[in-house]
């Protein structure tokens, strides 16, 4: 009697298969729990970093069609062009820059050239940037938009523009209260974030 109940006891401290399964997944919940947890650590700021120049460079080109419709302002807001050159990303910089962006600055210089009634005011700036993204050196493509060169670039025609459209504007409040005053400010603002970001992080 007392051998047999030895062996119930040694039968039942063996867990079943069951448990031994439900044991694994509460391991593999932790180890998955704990690699999210370093991946936002090590790659939460490389992710914002991303983000930001994202909304920066939407932002820029926002403006840039703004300017080239309905928002006529006496800014420089050609500077827009370099912003949207150091601060695009890379996937779209390049897509832009192979086979597609050679067709699209190609179409573009014949209808100038040959057909400039076929080629309106507004598409000159866009022109500009799809030939500027397309014929620039690796030095300003590779070097200095991978550095923090770019980034401060960005960040001077960031401030530039903005002091501009609150004296324009005749001040900060009344950047707001003008026609369409808002969303332009907004998106002039906007064009700060990246560079802070980055600059920061760059820092860190």
């Amino acid at each position: 009697m007392g051998r047999k109940m030895e062996y119930l006891a040694m039968k039942t401290d063996h867990p079943t298969p069951t448990q031994s399964m439900n044991s694994d997944m509460n391991e593999l919940k932790i180890a998955a729990k704990r690699l999210i947890n370093d991946a936002t650590k090590v790659g939460g700021l490389g992710f914002g970093t991303s983000f930001f120049e994202w909304v920066s460079s939407f932002a820029a080109i926002y403006l840039l069609v703004l300017d080239r419709t309905n928002w006529r302002t006496n800014m420089l807001t050609s500077l827009l062009v370099p912003y949207i050159f150091f601060s695009l990303p890379s996937v779209l910089f390049n897509f832009l820059r192979g086979e597609f962006g050679k067709w699209v600055t190609f179409i573009a210089v014949v209808l100038r050239l040959f057909f400039p009634r076929y080629f309106p005011d507004w598409l000159e700036m866009p022109g500009s940037l799809i030939l500027l993204l397309v014929v620039a050196p690796n030095f300003f493509a590779h070097t200095l938009r991978e550095n923090w060169v770019g980034v401060v670039i960005c960040l001077i025609i960031g401030c530039y523009l903005l002091q501009e459209h609150i004296r324009a504007s005749g001040g900060f409040r009344n950047s707001f209260t003008q026609t369409n005053g808002i969303s332009n400010t907004l998106g002039i603002i906007l064009l700060l974030v990246y560079p802070i970001w980055a600059l920061v992080v760059d820092f860190i």
